[in-house]
């Protein structure tokens, strides 16, 4: 039986099947394995069930994964990660393809990171879709599958049953999205924190920034990002972050641009609207009242942002999260 995306529950969701099979790259494969693996102290309520699902041991980089399942055990999965693959002009082993095509087919929510979006298009799961890839095997991946909407400027794609991920730390943004999916905003921010990294971040965000700066413990953003995480229920301000920083309003933005690849005022709307999801999902706070702990003020700005941001208002994305039943 397919599961409706709009219905998932943790019951829906406990096993995560890991795909090892091909050339692989394994920081996609640690990644998915430590965030799907490792539960945090704050989910009482079940973890993920993790299969690693091959057809035999295999290299991923200097070590050998040995499976624990052949991959038809993949095909029963709630979940399918296709983890990123070494090499792109290496055509991946069919039985991998079929097993991918089988679990989708059988209601299976498949995820690729980075470079595993190949094996979803050989499979055929991204024609009609949205998809992504690391920006660099962008327009290759556009070549091969010209039924699929491929978009070289954000970290991960969501089409429900079949979802991909840029290259790298998008794909950690991508497995925190998976979690949000399932047990909320606050078990997926328990996770990011365990990660030291901050909230997951949106799909819709640039993965690559013309002029990266190097984000060290003495970086300017490392202590504001902070301070104001701590503050969003303030009316805090541009001018409020920069004087914190003790830099200016100008050079302020240049650094948000820079590392975060958004502007300061764009980066705080998106905290609040992620604290905002956190009070919906754990409290019966009123619209009103989220709107002031988030410091948007009013309820009519908090819709706004919200929709704009969500997709949709906070009333139905509440209703929502709470039918689908997550931890």
């Amino acid at each position: 039986m397919v599961r409706k995306d709009s219905t998932r529950t943790l019951s829906d969701m406990a096993t995560v099947a890991l795909l090892t099979a091909g050339h692989l790259l394994h920081f996609e494969l640690a990644v998915a394995y430590e965030i799907f693996g490792n539960p945090p102290r704050e989910a009482a309520g079940g973890w993920y069930d993790v299969l690693l699902c091959g057809p035999g041991p295999v290299r991923v980089g200097p070590f050998v994964v040995e499976p624990d399942h052949g991959l038809e055990r993949a095909v029963g999965a709630d979940t399918v990660i296709v983890p990123a693959c070494a090499d792109i002009d290496d055509p991946p082993p069919d039985e991998l393809i079929e097993a991918v095509r089988a679990a989708h087919a059988s209601g299976a929510r498949v995820a690729s990171l980075c470079t595993g979006a190949f094996v979803l298009g050989a499979a055929g799961l991204l024609d009609g879709r949205r998809a992504t890839t690391h920006w660099a095997h962008a327009a290759e991946l556009s070549a091969r599958c010209p039924r699929a909407v491929v978009d070289p400027d954000v970290l991960y794609t969501d089409n429900g049953s079949v979802l991909t991920a840029a290259g790298k730390a998008a794909a950690v943004d991508l497995c925190l999205h998976l979690v949000h999916l399932d047990h909320g905003a606050a078990i997926a921010n328990s996770v990011a924190r365990r990660l030291v990294m901050a909230p997951h971040r949106p799909g819709g965000q640039a993965q690559f920034v013309a002029t990266p700066v190097q984000v060290s413990g003495e970086h300017m953003l490392t202590s504001l990002l902070a301070w104001v995480q701590q503050r969003l229920d303030q009316p805090l301000t541009v001018t409020d972050m920069a004087r914190k920083a003790n830099t200016s309003p100008r050079n302020l933005g240049r650094q948000f641009r820079s590392v975060i690849g958004q502007s300061p005022i764009e980066w705080l709307l998106i905290q609040r609207v992620r604290r905002a999801q956190e009070l919906l999902e754990a409290t019966d706070k009123s619209v009103e009242a989220v709107a002031a702990a988030t410091g948007m003020g009013t309820a009519t700005t908090l819709r706004r942002q919200f929709k704009r941001i969500v997709g949709v208002p906070p009333d139905t994305y509440r209703r929502s999260f709470r039918a689908a039943g997550p931890a």
